[in-house]
């Protein structure tokens, strides 16, 4: 027995490498997030920051060997009286319930095998840990734990852990937080702060009261440890932002991000106090506005004009696994009437007026392989001959079909793909009233881009990327560079037009008391989608609301709670905002009024006194050959 323990103490002596090779045994890095002030709002990967026994706080290092193994010091590897207290202990139990492994063979463990939990595993301990004990000092092998421990939320080691937690060093800490660490390895996640701070706290306090008993901590200092818990840093219980973050990564060069096995430190355009604001407004509707237990999901999108995403929520915490998908990035939804700006963009940007006119009436297209097609107006009611402007603000269903066959359906789709929306578009006339799909985030992008006066706005989060350890910039942000898509006139008008939504039509509950405010409901059939994306001078934002199994909202459209959500968003990410005005251009009525096609899509369109061409003709003629198709 004592030549096959030495030969096997020998095997695992020559299998370790030296003391630098086994402080990071990581095989990726970590990402660390800075939101657009530098300041850290989330992690991702294996976060891990490097450190020795004697650079830690003393108190953490009484915690460990108070909590793990108290004759650590004065063992050779194997703590004998601990290993037959545990045996006692688990065969009174029946079963598994207390281990009594060292510090050195927990570094065994790490160092050679993996998580199983047999007895031919934990033989293999004694030679390696013994192996350990001969070619690395105490501190040496402690130096290792402290390194390799996993800690939860991503932390490996205590150094992590310690930022991660407090903001602060391993060398900083004080005996509650300290305790608070040692406290973790028993159980990373059940005892992780960021998941029960309550729960790590009672933990933390039993292992106080180990360091008293074992002369670590006087009792002075135990008293204030037990008064004083460790409590998070801001950062760290915040847990803001970790929908963005999750966006960058799925989003970002993966090289950087997934796949990085270096530490690297993103730069973004997040900003906390945006997203406190989109999530507190959130909840201040559903516990107030909707029927207690709701199970339905909403989703904000926050931006700058340019297309810099400022704050994410991508659902509401019900308690289960929804909280993994992301419904402003993932979720690919109909659109409904969102879809309608596009139709009126696409009209003012071939030369049409706000305030020409078009018909309310009942419509129907034949459409080639389906039949007849006759869309209605939600309100079922036809008003005759509206303006643009009208049937945009009152969201005119049939009015925005006949302006969707003058334009071309060709350009209404070309124009929505050209304000960023990538997901397929719909060829046939329905088009025009949102049966596509498309994410909250491609929505919001494409809105930002009328409040940036027709130019493209891509939406983008990272700012530049670089190295942890040097500070070094790898790369640049993932800014585009603007294109225009829709003329100065076009877009201002348009502006004016989504003004008038809030302040007179459907979206009148989104008006803010301070600034002004422009907008579009969108409701799909059945009420299967609720959408609300709007802009003052500042910001941009996108609301969807509806179940994730497409259940129908039960009293709910695009002008109701979606607009309810948006309001209460923009006025706490307005409040101390200096108003701006929108860029909108107030147009004048044209001379002569001109009246869209009443019937079938490529009919001649004439001045109602003069029979002139209108320029949907023209585009028509000219794009077209004359027919929309």
């Amino acid at each position: 027995m004592a030549v096959i323990l030495g030969l096997s103490t020998a095997y695992y002596y020559t299998q370790l490498p030296d003391f630098e090779g086994l402080l990071d045994a990581r095989d990726r890095g970590s990402v660390t997030f800075l939101d657009h002030n530098g300041d850290v709002f989330a992690w991702r990967g294996s976060h891990q920051g490097i450190t020795r026994a004697e650079d830690v706080s003393p108190h953490l290092v009484h915690a460990v060997v108070a909590t793990e193994d108290r004759r650590f010091y004065s063992h050779f590897g194997l703590d004998l009286r601990g290993l037959a207290r545990a045996a006692l202990v688990n065969y009174r139990a029946g079963g598994t319930v207390q281990g009594g492994s060292s510090i050195t063979q927990q570094v065994a463990k790490l160092v050679f095998f993996d998580n199983e939990r047999t007895l031919s595993r934990k033989l293999k301990e004694i030679p390696a840990a013994l192996a350990l004990e001969l070619k690395f000092s105490k501190n040496e092998i402690l130096s290792v734990y402290l390194n390799r421990a996993y800690l939860g939320a991503g932390a490996t080691g205590f150094e992590a852990a310690s930022q991660r937690y407090f903001g602060i060093t391993a060398a900083q800490v004080d005996p509650a937080q300290a305790a608070m660490l040692a406290g973790l390895l028993r159980a990373p996640s059940r005892f992780a702060p960021t998941n029960n701070l309550a729960r790590a706290q009672t933990r933390a306090d039993t292992i106080v009261t180990l360091m008293e008993d074992q002369g670590y901590l006087t009792p002075q200092q135990a008293a204030v440890a037990h008064a004083r818990p460790a409590v998070l840093s801001k950062a760290a219980a915040d847990k803001a932002g970790g929908d963005f973050a999750d966006w960058v990564m799925s989003s970002g060069p993966q090289f950087l991000t997934r796949n990085t096995t270096e530490d690297i430190v993103v730069r973004t355009t997040f900003d906390s106090r945006i997203q406190h604001a989109a999530e507190d407004a959130l909840t201040y509707i559903f516990e107030n506005k909707v029927k207690p237990g709701s199970k339905a999901q909403a989703a904000i999108v926050v931006m700058s004009p340019d297309g810099a995403v400022r704050a994410m929520v991508g659902g509401r915490d019900l308690g289960g696994t929804e909280g993994q998908f992301n419904r402003a990035t993932q979720a690919r939804r109909q659109t409904g009437s969102l879809f309608k700006t596009f139709v009126f963009a696409a009209a003012l940007q071939a030369g049409a007026n706000p305030y020409d006119e078009v018909l309310d009436a009942p419509l129907t297209l034949n459409v080639p392989g389906s039949g007849p097609w006759s869309p209605r107006n939600y309100s079922r009611a036809y008003r005759g001959e509206i303006t643009l402007a009208d049937a945009l603000t009152h969201s005119v269903n049939t009015a925005t079909v006949r302006v969707s066959e003058a334009t071309g359906r060709a350009r209404v789709k070309a124009l929505a793909q050209d304000l960023g929306i990538s997901s397929p578009i719909a060829d046939g006339p329905a088009l025009a009233l949102g049966v596509s799909e498309a994410t909250l985030l491609e929505m919001t992008g494409a809105y930002a881009g009328i409040l940036n006066q027709g130019f493209r706005s891509t939406p983008y989060g990272i700012s530049d990327i670089s190295l942890k350890l040097d500070g070094k910039p790898l790369m640049a942000g993932s800014r585009p560079q603007p294109v225009r898509v829709l003329d100065e006139r076009a877009a201002g008008e348009l502006v004016w037009m989504l003004n008038q939504v809030v302040n007179q039509g459907t979206g009148a509950r989104a008006q803010l008391a301070d600034r002004q405010a422009a907008g579009k409901t969108g409701t799909t059939q059945a009420a299967r989608d609720a959408w609300f994306i709007g802009f003052t001078g500042n910001y941009v934002t996108g609301v969807w609301m509806g179940y994730d199994n497409n259940t129908p909202l039960t009293g709910v459209t695009g002008g109701g709670l979606p607009a309810e959500i948006w309001h209460e968003t923009m006025a706490r990410v307005s409040d101390g905002v200096p108003p701006r005005p929108l860029p909108m251009r107030v147009p004048e009525p044209r001379g002569v009024q001109v009246a869209l096609p009443n019937a079938n899509p490529g009919q001649v369109v004439q001045n109602v006194g003069n029979a002139v061409q209108t320029v949907f003709e023209n585009v028509l003629h000219g794009i077209f050959g004359g027919r929309s198709n």
